[in-house]
């Protein structure tokens, strides 16, 4: 089945460039790209993509304002944001205009690949590097949230009622932000076995996606976060 895909960013070279790289995935297909947030919503209505690429800084319609407006017409388009931005403000923003996935421009073509991959099937996917900047933020957040009720110890506990002690591992190194690739090499196993595990934790966590996996390991005091 083919993942059709709408690609939006006023750099024409940076297009090219996501363009070649979809290009080598078979089951890819750009079949239109604009320049700002306005032509996003035009194509969109024209070619009914199943996955749109948007960046973030654009003239006139920026990207978050463009998505809120598209998955009000279009729900059933899934959006990554493509930005330079791993500032947690903005992705907050980029998740609340309806955004399923956010990408950092600097991402290798594996990511950008898992990426469609993922939000296509209806999850969510985050940048390694802004899963964890949102885990910091929210670890900051609970401790002053903590200190205003009063000091006490949070006791860290292996969900091993729930997952088997590699899945553990493999839980802590996603709360760490590694992708998968990352995870891989700090275990020295195979991608695969990898995405076995991820698939097996979120299917345990009940859960549809490795974000509400991190976030609720956090919630729970199943990993550490530094």
């Amino acid at each position: 089945m083919t993942t059709n895909i709408v690609l939006i960013d006023d750099h024409k070279l940076f297009r090219e460039g996501v363009k070649r790289i979809l290009e080598f995935e078979p089951t890819f297909e750009v079949v239109a790209e604009g320049n700002d947030g306005s032509s996003a919503l035009q194509l969109v209505e024209q070619y009914k993509p199943n996955v749109v690429l948007m960046d973030i800084n654009m003239p006139n319609i920026n990207g978050v304002e463009a998505t809120s407006e598209l998955i009000k017409h279009h729900p059933e388009v899934s959006v990554i944001i493509l930005s330079i931005h791993d500032d947690e403000n903005y992705v907050t923003h980029a998740l609340k205009s309806g955004a399923q996935g956010y990408l950092l421009k600097e991402m290798d073509s594996n990511a950008l690949i898992e990426a469609i991959k993922v939000v296509s099937e209806g999850g969510s996917y985050l940048h390694p590097k802004v899963t964890h900047n949102l885990v910091q933020e929210y670890r900051r957040l609970s401790e002053v949230s903590t200190s205003q009720v009063a000091e006490r110890m949070v006791e860290y506990r292996k969900p091993l009622h729930l997952l088997t002690r590699r899945e553990c591992e493999v839980l802590q190194l996603l709360a760490d932000g590694k992708s998968n690739r990352g995870v891989a090499e700090a275990l020295y196993i195979s991608e695969k076995t990898v995405k076995n595990h991820v698939s097996n934790i979120l299917q345990k966590m009940s859960v549809n996606d490795r974000t509400q996996a991190v976030v609720t390991a956090i919630r729970n005091g199943w990993v550490e976060v530094v």
